[in-house]
């Protein structure tokens, strides 16, 4: 598997991810108290479709959907359902799919209503988290950098990181070469390669950094039922400054976040 993309692959890759990213622009429209996941996948797997792409989920190792909705102390893998989305949830919305041959993939956590200030800060600082383990992903750092940079800003701000997932190569295939973990050493792993391409996401739990599966073999949830956070970006690895796959540009204008 040729792990560096031709700068053609790269724009490729670049629809790809932006199908992805408009995905959940149209989630941002539809979240709110009262609204089920279940209608959420509906309208993802429609809008896929309709733009040319294929659900990079459904069907992947038997996921049974297009999206993974997990719902405040769910980490990452949940299922849609007919669970109705309450006031001061939050959800993690995770999407994959494929355009040109190629996979895109991101998530957003969104709040759903209104917040607690403390979950408030919960998401600020895992997105955050995610872009200061971007800001590492440049020719001559380390897998490790990017890792530490994570764990330093999560930990420093009084939160855990889950270990057992983590990030990963991306191209065309959903996970490949190498794993980006959100935890580690300065200097460590893989030396990072131009147009290495690579997804970055912090999961990152207001309690402990445990984490159980549950009963249907997909949802991953907090041990201690706490609050988890999940934000998702794609970047080739560039001199100087990574080149972001995607953004949150389109989800954030319709959440009116600046």
């Amino acid at each position: 598997m040729n792990l560096c993309k031709t700068d053609e692959e790269i724009e490729l890759m670049k629809l790809s991810n932006r199908l992805v990213t408009d995905v959940l622009a149209e989630m941002a429209k539809l979240i709110q108290p009262g609204i089920t996941t279940k209608l959420l996948d509906r309208v993802a797997e429609e809008y896929i479709r309709l733009h040319k792409g294929i659900p990079g989920f459904l069907g992947y190792s038997g996921f049974p959907n297009t999206l993974c909705t997990s719902i405040n102390s769910e980490v990452v893998h949940g299922i849609p359902s007919n669970i109705e989305l309450a006031e001061g949830d939050i959800i993690s919305v995770d999407c994959g799919v494929i355009l040109n041959g190629y996979y895109g993939d991101c998530a957003y956590t969104f709040a759903v209503g209104n917040i607690s200030e403390d979950v408030k800060k919960l998401l600020r600082v895992t997105k955050e988290c995610l872009f200061m383990g971007a800001e590492k992903a440049i020719t001559g750092n380390r897998i490790g950098d990017i890792s530490f940079a994570v764990q330093q800003h999560a930990e420093s701000n009084g939160y855990s990181v889950v270990r057992e997932m983590v990030g990963h190569g991306l191209g065309k295939k959903l996970h490949e070469r190498p794993e980006v973990a959100n935890y580690g050493k300065k200097g460590s792993g893989m030396k990072l390669p131009k147009n290495l391409t690579i997804c970055i996401e912090p999961m990152i739990n207001m309690g402990v950094k445990g984490i159980v599966q549950e009963k249907d073999g997909w949802t991953v949830r907090t041990a201690d039922r706490m609050p988890s956070a999940h934000f998702e970006l794609p970047v080739a690895v560039r001199e100087g400054s990574p080149l972001f796959l995607s953004s949150f540009q389109e989800i954030e204008a319709v959440l009116n976040i600046k």
